[in-house]
């Protein structure tokens, strides 16, 4: 994976300086998207304990479904448009078998704690098409607007605990698409990627799509969301959101 994304860092920084090349007429699409990612990782508020969502909350795997717009245009050195949000929300209620502290309230071993994982955020990638034919390839930023929450009340003690994770993040953005020779069919990937400190974040896709010749269109393949966070609005992080995912789209 780190492989990846830093092939995706040098390939935007090189790929800056050539031409972008733009569409002759303002093209539109919307898609109808779906991704079922496992979650994993454990994460910590600024002295308290480190917390496994598996092993110490049991935090359900979330589904996200969602919608995906995409406008480009033959404007020069204004950018392409593509916005999609992402509801991240996962709920969990486990019994602690260990003692564990989140943002100075402390949880004891044998008592019952509810909790909420939202990372649920906006991605607005504003792109420009470096190459338009057979292989498809466009460079950017990807900015991750995050409104979410992390939050956890025990049984005992009932005050509840939280941190609102509203931040925006912006990646470096990569996508390339490569048509095969049969008519419709096409593999792409798309690599957003940022490290900064000791914070970082990844957002890899690749899928196999096709594209009829009335312009409707799916994708599908596999979607790893990784973020890394130290001291974010008092919050730690190592976390993963793995699984595949389905995109039904028209293009106008």
């Amino acid at each position: 994976m780190k492989v990846l994304t830093n092939l995706a860092v040098v390939i935007a920084l090189t790929l800056q300086f050539a031409t972008p090349t733009h569409a002759d007429v303002v093209g539109f699409s919307i898609g109808a998207y779906y991704w079922s990612p496992e979650l994993s990782g454990d994460f910590s508020s600024t002295g308290g304990s480190e917390i496994d969502l598996s092993d110490d909350l049991d935090v359900d795997d979330p589904t996200s479904s969602s919608y995906v717009i995409t406008l480009e245009h033959p404007v020069p050195l204004l950018p392409n448009i593509r916005y999609q949000d992402l509801e991240l929300d996962s709920d969990g209620k486990n019994q602690l078998s260990n003692s564990i502290s989140f943002e100075g309230q402390t949880y004891a071993a044998g008592e019952t704690v509810r909790s909420e994982f939202d990372l649920s955020h906006d991605d607005i990638v504003l792109y420009y098409e470096v190459l338009d034919n057979w292989v498809n390839l466009d460079i950017g930023l990807n900015l991750k607007l995050f409104d979410g929450e992390v939050s956890m009340v025990g049984s005992t003690n009932s005050t509840e605990s939280s941190i609102d994770v509203d931040e925006t993040i912006p990646l470096l953005y990569l996508s390339a698409r490569f048509d095969l020779p049969l008519s419709g069919l096409y593999l792409g990937t798309n690599i957003s990627s940022l490290s900064l400190d000791d914070s970082s974040a990844d957002d890899i896709a690749v899928y196999l799509g096709y594209q009829s010749g009335i312009r409707l269109g799916i994708e599908g393949g596999l979607r790893t969301f990784s973020l890394e966070l130290d001291d974010v609005n008092d919050l730690d992080s190592d976390l993963e959101y793995d699984g595949a995912f389905v995109n039904g789209f028209l293009r106008f």
